[in-house]
């Protein structure tokens, strides 16, 4: 049964595609699909056509033989035509039984047929609706075109005539005088806000009118006399207002700055004059220029008055030199010195005159000084005396630039009109008192107070000044590069005879030089000078030379070099006090000290210790050349040195750390001595043992009479002074 149902649908399957496939044959030329519009081709189907090809059938029946559906059934043996009347038959049943559907449809197929019938006619209503409202649409939009092109017409008629609205109201704003405006100029005092407010609508007025003239205006002719006598009422006023400020300067006992500072609240009114009366403008500004000059030069010149008589009395002369000696001064005329020399030549506290704190501290006021008796070094006078005039002249400057409206070589130029005595004064008491002025570091001093000050006044944005501050290190330069060269000279002629007795102690004249270079290379670090590098240069040869001069009096070397020691200990202590480590000087005697150092422990070792030095020097030389033999016939001399070092060495390093410790001055450099001196005689010691643990001596019996070398070191560290 499974084996005939399945031949069965094979064989429906089967006639299916057959049917199928004479139905598209059939559509194919003659339908209604898209090759309708082709010729027919009946050759093809001509089968007495000698182009029928039997092979093209052949291929046809063994594509369906080899169908699944086909080859199934002929395996299962079922026979086709039956099964196809089958399959035709169901197909009858299956469309009558359609027919019948719709038969009892009919009526619900109708109803929908009238339905579509109906909404057919509503959608023709519907489509007629749309068609007037579409031709309604189109004329509403040739309206609205229209409505658009009337409303951008007006917009430009509108905006036409905004712009000469504005433009004639602008021209009547400013041509018509109002009653405030006339009230004020002529009953309000200048002081009154009302009054500046109602000058600088006059101003704006003025100038409109002045434009709207030169435009060839009409209208402008009826408020021109309205204006004029405005602008001469205004003028008058302003006039009376100024002068009567610049004349209060002058009253005695008064704070000018106070007005001064009063009148940058009115600086429009020297710019109305500027604009509308220049002749008046420049009265005031020749009158302010006059008056501000005359008492900037009184009060200086009192000032400068007053500060030097709270000077020191004790002034560094031109004997007050590095190399002159104290003992130079003793005639019995001559002026006892009520200051030692060799203060002139140290800093102290000078230097903090050119502080942060102190470079802009108050200036000094002279009459308080002199009632309490104080009294100031030059370079503090002129600390004080330099930043009142940079005060003042920084004031000066930017009250000149904002209330006169000047700027850059104008502002110069009217600056200098006002302060040009006043500095022209400073400067020549300035050179006057350098004529007469030993003292190098208040000079140095000097220099760096106004380095220092020219860049305040570059930060303050006031460069009226940098030609005076070139003026002035154009002064203090060459004094100073004298002074340090008559130093220099000084300390070259000094002859080491004439000072009188020495001794090995550091001598005046080098503490002068350490004190004196030690302050300028202090100074000179915040604003490095080549010159002045230079100059210290050639000083610090002189001194060397000096140094060694004075050592060359000694009869003994050891002398010499302690002489040589205790100066270059102490400048060199001196310098690095106040001056950096690596600076040159520091350097250059530090290698001078290390030499002279070295050179002396040698010396000091050598009347002890002289023989065994010799000795092991000798022998490493036989070593080194190979001539150890030779050691030999040293064997008496070997086993004397041995002997002698034994019993004696103890006493020579106590006799020796003595002798070092009464030379010199500096208990730290002698220690550093002392600790030299003995791990050179360890280092020598050693040496000396192995010269002999040569073969040539390895048998000498002295040996065994050695002092070891770790206990030498423990016994040697025992005479090491500790402070």
């Amino acid at each position: 049964m499974a084996a005939a149902a399945t031949m069965a649908a094979a064989a429906r399957e089967l006639v299916l595609r057959a049917g199928a496939s004479d139905m598209e044959e059939e559509e194919g030329p003659l339908g209604g699909g898209p090759d309708l519009q082709e010729p027919l081709q009946l050759g093809v189907l001509d089968i007495t056509s000698d182009e029928f090809i039997l092979d093209e059938v052949d291929v046809h029946i063994q594509a369906n033989l080899e169908d699944e559906l086909v080859k199934e059934a002929l395996k299962t043996g079922v026979d086709i035509r039956h099964y196809s009347k089958q399959v035709e038959l169901e197909l009858q049943q299956i469309e009558q039984k359609s027919i019948r559907d719709y038969i009892q449809e009919s009526e619900n197929i109708a109803s929908l047929h009238n339905q579509i019938t109906a909404c057919d006619a509503v959608l023709e209503r519907m489509e007629q609706m749309l068609g007037a409202f579409q031709s309604d649409l189109s004329s509403i939009s040739s309206e609205i075109r229209t409505l658009q092109e009337q409303s951008g017409a007006m917009n430009i008629r509108l905006r036409n005539r905004q712009a000469v609205r504005g433009k004639l109201g602008e021209l009547v704003d400013g041509l018509v005088v109002p009653t405030a405006l006339v009230t004020a100029i002529l009953e309000a005092p200048v002081t009154e806000p009302r009054f500046l407010e109602q000058l600088q609508e006059l101003d704006a007025k003025a100038a409109a009118v002045r434009e709207q003239e030169a435009r060839g205006t009409a209208a402008c002719a009826d408020v021109r006399g309205v204006l004029d006598r405005l602008r001469v009422k205004a003028v008058t006023k302003i006039r009376e207002f100024i002068l009567q400020k610049i004349y209060s300067f002058r009253k005695p006992m008064t704070n000018y700055q106070i007005p001064q500072t009063a009148l940058l609240k009115y600086r429009f009114f020297y710019q109305f004059l500027l604009g509308n009366e220049r002749a008046t403008a420049k009265e005031i500004r020749d009158e302010y220029v006059e008056t501000l000059s005359k008492i900037y030069l009184s009060y200086y010149r009192s000032y400068l008055g007053r500060l030097m008589k709270v000077q020191y009395e004790e002034v560094a002369e031109k004997d007050d030199l590095m190399g002159v000696e104290d003992t130079a001064k003793k005639g019995f005329f001559s002026k006892p010195s009520l200051r030692s020399r060799n203060t002139i030549f140290t800093l102290g506290t000078r230097g903090s005159v050119i502080s942060p704190t102190e470079l802009e501290a108050p200036i000094l006021v002279p009459h308080t000084a002199q009632r309490g008796e104080q009294r100031y070094p030059f370079e503090a006078l002129f600390r004080s005396q330099h930043y009142a005039l940079l005060d003042n002249s920084c004031r000066e400057y930017l009250f000149i630039c904002e209330f006169f409206v000047v700027s850059g070589t104008a502002a110069h130029d009217l600056f200098h009109a006002v302060m040009g005595r006043t500095l022209s004064m400073t400067l020549k008491h300035l050179e006057s008192y350098l004529a007469d002025c030993y003292d190098a570091i208040a000079v140095f001093l000097c220099i760096h107070i106004v380095l220092r000050f020219r860049n305040i006044a570059t930060k303050r944005d006031v460069p009226a000044l940098d030609r005076y501050w070139e003026q002035v290190l154009a002064l203090l330069w060459p004094r100073f590069e004298l002074i340090l060269e008559m130093n220099v000279q000084s300390v070259r002629s000094t002859d080491p005879q004439r000072l009188g007795g020495l001794d090995t102690r550091p001598h005046y004249i080098t503490r002068r030089y350490a004190e004196f270079s030690s302050a300028l290379v202090s100074i000179n670090q915040t604003f490095p000078n080549e010159r002045t590098m230079q100059l210290l240069g050639q000083l610090q040869v002189e001194v060397e030379n000096f140094v060694l001069r004075v050592a060359a009096e000694f009869s003994s070397r050891k002398e010499q070099l302690v002489f040589l020691i205790n100066n270059y200990d102490m400048m060199l202590g001196v310098l690095m006090e106040r001056a950096a480590d690596d600076s040159k000087e520091v350097e250059s005697f530090q290698q001078l000290l290390n030499a002279r150092t070295q050179e002396f422990i040698e010396e000091l070792l050598s009347p002890p210790f002289g023989g065994l030095v010799a000795f092991v020097k000798e022998a490493e030389a036989l070593i080194e050349r190979g001539q150890a033999e030779r050691l030999r016939g040293e064997e008496a001399r070997v086993t004397q040195l041995i002997r002698g070092f034994g019993s004696s060495w103890k006493s020579s390093v106590e006799s020796l750390s003595q002798d070092v410790m009464r030379s010199f001055t500096n208990f730290r450099n002698g220690t550093s001595i002392i600790q030299g001196a003995l791990t050179q005689l360890i280092q020598l010691y050693h040496r000396f043992h192995r010269v002999l643990s040569q073969p040539q001596l390895r048998a000498l019996p002295a040996r065994a009479e050695l002092i070891n070398i770790h206990h030498l070191m423990v016994e040697l560290k025992k005479h090491k002074p500790n402070f």
